[in-house]
């Protein structure tokens, strides 16, 4: 493990534990509140922040090796989010924050085995931070009213 895929790792523990810890407090009511000019769920968001760890170190593990991504377009992006609203829009906070610990674990110890040379072609996206400062703005403003 090198020290910049350590810290990439850590940076991304670290992203999913605010994420874990922002959504473990909010009430069921804050949960299904739709986030304004967004549309989804604030769970929902959180689940799908969470479910697409493995998605996003499959395409960075593809990049690092040099290999190039097909058929990744924003419309392909744009219908994956729809569908994941749609049949993700009941889902619980419980099974979210679990599906975030197993899959940012599982998405860290991927990084961790990436070597410079693979994170130099890597183009590594890693939502936590984003996203959780996404939800703060959108929604925790929204909430807060």
């Amino acid at each position: 493990m090198s020290k910049r895929s350590y810290e990439l790792a850590r940076r991304l523990e670290v992203g999913a534990l605010a994420l874990e810890a922002f959504a473990s407090s909010l009430t069921e009511f804050e949960w299904q509140s739709r986030v304004p000019g967004d549309g989804r769920k604030i769970g929902v968001m959180v689940h799908h922040v969470a479910s697409v760890y493995p998605i996003e170190i499959g395409l960075a593990q593809t990049v690092a090796k040099g290999e190039s991504v097909e058929g990744l377009t924003m419309d392909v992006i744009n219908k994956m989010n729809a569908d994941h609203a749609r049949n993700f829009d009941g889902v619980s906070k419980e099974a979210t924050v679990e599906l975030l610990k197993q899959n940012s674990a599982a998405a860290a110890a991927a990084i961790r085995l990436l070597t410079d040379q693979e994170l130099d072609r890597a183009a590594v996206s890693l939502y936590n931070r984003e996203q959780l400062d996404e939800l703060r703005r959108k929604g925790a403003a929204y909430l807060v009213l």
